[in-house]
């Protein structure tokens, strides 16, 4: 069965969305089948995902239901019809990376499933809609031989993020060095085990819906920061407190809370293998000139080759110094949650 892995961060601006397709790809490339899932309504991910095919995507009436919204509706509108497996959408570049495209629309749902989560199951009428989204997933899992799933949520604590959250096996909180980061870390710490006391309970309320939920351990496996300015190849002076408060938040109280209710992995044997030090998986700076290149080309940055950049001379070399730091750097994440999930 196909494991679920999500980037999750209530808080904007940490580069979530860009950080999934990197990661994602990266799995890829050690043979993994590896499928992304747009949850969240802006489509950002499945923009990156289709570059310029997107807009036809969405208007060509063979692809244009071909969506998590669409592909959910009977369950949602209460039409007495199975969900079934998508086309999902194959990388143009990328064989082994698929998409269950997002819709911008998706947020209708969050009404409906917030009834459902808070109704203890006695409305009837909602109780397929929590396992819905599931189901569809663990189809087009079966359709593509898929071993990891990614799925991309927008920012915020709604029922839609609630209901993706308790499918994770995994989760990596992605944060950046700013004052609201500690902030979010400490809403999450409370946030997440209420979530997943929810999935437990749900497990047994939902159990004869047609679409059960899952039993997921739903475990952090660390943090990434990212979105820095680097001087010297070290991070500016500016945001090095910054990086200390969220490292020392996350080895602290945040990972102390989410022991206490079985939400973390055991990252000592890989501490001792020297394939990390700590629950910071990566510290990423801003990719700069290389992110343009990256979109143009429709490939996470590290994979951009020397036509791709399209420079020569010190230019050059000053990118593919930075595309091998990122290459190293995704490669850690990727050899962690081979590891771990």
């Amino acid at each position: 069965m196909a494991k679920i892995i999500e980037l999750f961060n209530h808080k904007g601006g940490v580069s979530k969305t860009t950080t999934t397709f990197h990661i994602a790809w990266k799995l890829s490339q050690q043979n993994k089948k590896v499928l992304l899932v747009d949850g969240d309504p802006q489509c950002n991910l499945t923009g990156m995902f289709l570059g310029e095919a997107f807009d036809e995507y969405y208007e060509n009436d063979s692809t244009k239901l071909m969506n998590i919204k669409d592909a959910v509706s009977m369950a949602f509108s209460g039409r007495p019809q199975p969900i079934t497996a998508i086309d999902c959408p194959a990388h143009i570049k990328n064989s082994n990376l698929f998409i269950i495209p997002g819709h911008m629309d998706l947020s209708e749902y969050d009404s409906s499933l917030s009834l459902a989560l808070n109704s203890n199951n006695a409305i009837v009428t909602l109780q397929n809609l929590p396992g819905a989204f599931y189901e569809l997933i663990q189809k087009c899992c079966e359709k593509y031989g898929i071993e990891y799933v990614f799925i991309d949520m927008n920012p915020g604590l709604s029922a839609i993020n609630q209901t993706f959250f308790i499918y994770a096996d995994a989760f990596i909180v992605p944060t950046n060095p700013d004052p609201f980061s500690v902030m979010a870390l400490k809403t999450l710490k409370k946030i997440l085990p209420k979530w997943k006391k929810w999935a437990i309970q749900g497990r047994e309320l939902f159990a004869d819906s047609s679409y059960p939920l899952p039993v997921c351990d739903m475990k952090l496996i660390g943090v990434i920061i990212q979105r820095f300015n680097v001087r010297n190849h070290k991070a500016a002076q500016p945001y090095i407190g910054k990086i200390e408060e969220i490292k020392n938040c996350i080895e602290g109280d945040f990972s102390e809370e989410l022991a206490k209710n079985d939400m973390i992995f055991d990252i000592d044997c890989l501490i001792q293998n020297g394939l990390i030090t700590n629950r910071t998986l990566g510290e990423i700076p801003e990719f700069g000139a290389l992110i343009q290149k990256a979109n143009e080309a429709m490939l996470p940055v590290f994979a951009l080759t020397k036509a791709d950049m399209g420079t020569v001379g010190n230019v050059y070399d000053s990118m593919e110094e930075k595309r091998k730091l990122f290459d190293e750097i995704y490669d850690t994440i990727v050899k962690v949650i081979m590891e771990l999930v």
